[in-house]
């Protein structure tokens, strides 16, 4: 497994601690639940397979079973990345052609390979075919995708850069959302500002961007920064945040709570303890007056006979 999958290998780092909050802000995006989203680039080398690997990784380890889809059916890297086979993959099933060329019905499930990741799965692109577009835009890749969302709780698209080719935008249109990444310094305004106005053209949202590759000197930590202007509104993100908050609390009430119970729990023994000594104590002094008594009584008769 490569070594930039950080949020798996160092999970208390800075920056998996940054996609975590990516994922956070991602749930709280819209008011409908988000299951299916796209993650794209306007070129090259700006890290969206970085992006996309990462963010799949902290959903898969708050318990989602995520899968990972690569679209990226000309250059795809899941594959190398999750080390799992390139091929058969999602060309392979929309085509309807296996890996050695013959004509296959396989479901697609029967393309889902597991990682070495708990709740994490990935589909690769599979042989890189001549008509990736027209295959994205097929009824075999919508009945795909509803099928896949009975099986899994998120679906991440890792697609080719938008101002490549146009395969971002096609499925844009049908997943609840879609993310682009950008390079700090690096990517155009112009450039990022196409890429919107074409997926938005289609009916594709917009969730949000990502700024990946900050420098330490620009930000107290680095790899990525989410942003978004469209449909994530900053009340929702401190929304998110307080709901964090509001659990800690919870949490530690619930813990005050019961502690506070186990201690009237030992009170009571104690009491029920003293309460019973305090019977007994007065039974055997009510036992020893009445003895006392019996005897005097006694000892009285005895002198009255002998007198």
């Amino acid at each position: 497994m490569r070594k930039e999958l950080i949020a798996y290998r160092d999970p208390k780092s800075p920056t998996s601690e940054i996609f975590r909050t990516l994922r956070t802000n991602i749930q709280f995006m819209n008011n409908r639940k988000l299951q299916t989203l796209v993650i794209t680039s306007t070129l090259p080398g700006e890290g969206k397979s970085f992006i996309s690997s990462n963010l799949a990784i902290t959903f898969a380890q708050m318990g989602k079973r995520t899968l990972i889809i690569d679209a990226d059916m000309r250059k795809g890297r899941m594959y190398s990345i999750f080390s799992v086979s390139q091929i058969p993959g999602l060309s392979n099933y929309l085509s309807g052609i296996d890996e050695s060329g013959e004509i296959t019905d396989r479901n697609i499930t029967g393309y889902v390979q597991e990682t070495t990741i708990e709740n994490l799965y990935v589909i690769s692109a599979g042989n890189v075919p001549p008509n990736p577009a027209e295959l994205l835009v097929s009824d075999k890749m919508l009945d795909g995708i509803d099928y896949l969302k009975n099986i899994f709780d998120i679906i991440i698209f890792d697609t080719p850069p938008s101002l490549l080719v146009t395969d971002s935008a096609i499925i844009s249109r049908i997943v609840d959302t879609t993310i682009i990444v950008t390079e700090y310094n690096k990517t155009k305004k112009e450039d990022l500002e196409k890429v919107k106005k074409d997926i938005e053209n289609v009916g594709g949202k917009i969730g949000g961007v990502v700024v990946n590759k900050i420098p330490v000197s620009v930000k107290k930590y680095n790899e990525a920064y989410y942003y978004s202007k469209t449909s994530l509104k900053s009340n929702e993100i401190k929304k998110a945040k307080r709901m964090e908050e509001i659990e800690k609390i919870v949490r530690e009430e619930k813990l005050k709570k019961e502690r506070e119970q186990a201690k009237e729990n030992i009170s009571n023994i104690n009491i029920n303890n003293y309460n019973e000594s305090e019977v007994k104590r007065e039974n055997n002094n009510a036992i020893s007056a009445k003895t006392e008594e019996i005897l005097r009584q006694i000892n009285n008769y005895n002198n009255n006979n002998s007198n």
